[in-house]
């Protein structure tokens, strides 16, 4: 089995177009628990051939998720080989970040028949798979496994060149990164070099690289940020860095590292219509809009110390609401802050990218 260390180089050399993907999804499409998975069939660029959910089996994909195509839903790992898999991607998040044991006796089974394994929970698989004898061209990726040299952050990436746009929220699973993500490609169809920097497990198994940051010890997570800005900044126009956590969260310390190790010129802020407090923390209540820019341009510029960062535009998810009612969000948003405001995801992103390239011009 190939070792921890080398994961990320062989994720980008073998996590590739050509592979055909199956995803566990156990119960995972009914309950929202596969966000991993459902995320990475949405942006993905490997085709999905199957996904595997038990309380879905012998479904297709069209009646219950958008798919541009007809993906079969199986029971098990043993029906998804009948599709020709050749990568078991596995796209849940049970409690504890561990999986029941009759899960992983089915990762084992995918492995025993010769499928490579992309694993984005916080137990590695590694260690598990020893004693089954592998094929020269398979592998197991623990996605989120923290890098053997990691440096101290010294905010070197002020002085790129290129746009760095980090999106943050207002909590988190607000869509930080769908936003980005949807940003990204606008950029790549309008022609622009254009890069993204996945910070977590889903993105990263969709770019193939990037930095697990909740896997990163505390002291190391702006250093392993300006490490991987550095390294993709340099030969792009415009790089798209994956937002976490939130500054309003009381348990969230990922954002300030963002901040200081992409050193952003921009930034996107992302929240979801209708929420007015922490989720799970519903007595820290969310301020208005206005105020949030102001929070996140605060701390980004560090009274002086860094470049200043101002917020571009609004990302609002709008996901509980129908047509009509999103619209009209997406214009008390835009009337509250003086900011550009749409859902990327629903009505496309290029409001937002007009926004930052018109930030280039003013700076």
């Amino acid at each position: 089995m190939i070792p921890i260390a080398l994961q990320n180089f062989l994720a980008m050399t073998y996590l590739q177009s050509h592979h055909r993907v199956a995803i566990l999804l156990h119960r995972g499409i009914r309950d929202g628990s596969g966000k991993t998975g459902l995320t990475f069939l949405r942006y993905g660029k490997s085709p999905v051939v199957a996904l595997i959910d038990q309380d879905c089996s012998g479904d297709t994909s069209r009646n219950w998720l958008t798919t541009p195509t007809e993906i079969p839903i199986v029971g098990s790992v043993s029906d998804a080989l009948a599709y020709e898999p050749d990568v078991l991607l596995i796209g849940i998040a049970p409690s504890g970040g561990r999986l029941p044991d009759a899960w992983l006796e089915e990762v084992k089974l995918g492995v025993t028949a010769g499928l490579s394994v992309v694993n984005g929970l916080h137990t590695p698989m590694n260690p598990l798979f020893l004693d089954i004898p592998q094929q020269p061209e398979q592998w197991i990726w623990d996605v989120r496994q923290e890098p053997e040299t990691l440096p101290i952050g010294k905010g070197r990436a002020r002085n790129l060149s290129c746009q760095r746009v980090l999106t943050v929220g207002t909590d988190m699973i607000v869509g930080k990164m769908s936003a980005g993500l949807e940003l990204w490609r606008c950029a790549q169809q309008a022609g622009y070099a254009t890069e993204f920097l996945a910070t977590g497990q889903s993105g990263m198994m969709i770019t193939g690289s990037g930095v697990p940051l909740d896997a990163i010890r505390v002291d190391f997570a702006a250093g392993a940020i300006e490490q991987q800005t550095l390294e993709l900044g340099q030969d792009c126009e415009l790089l798209w860095v994956e937002g976490q956590g939130s500054l309003l969260h009381p348990g969230s310390t990922a954002t300030l590292p963002l901040m200081r190790g992409s050193q952003p010129t921009d930034f996107i802020l992302v929240h979801r219509a209708g929420l007015e407090a922490i989720h799970n923390c519903p007595e820290v209540k969310i301020p208005p809009l206005s105020e949030v820019v102001q929070l996140y341009e605060a701390v980004a510029a560090g009274a002086g110390a860094f470049a200043p960062a101002p917020v571009r535009g609004i990302a609002l998810n709008t996901r509980v609401l129908d047509e009509r009612a999103a619209k009209k969000a997406i214009a008390q948003v835009e009337d509250e802050t003086g900011l550009p405001c749409t859902d990327v995801v629903r009505f496309g992103a290029e409001p937002l990218l007009a926004a930052v390239l018109a930030g280039k011009q003013q700076q």
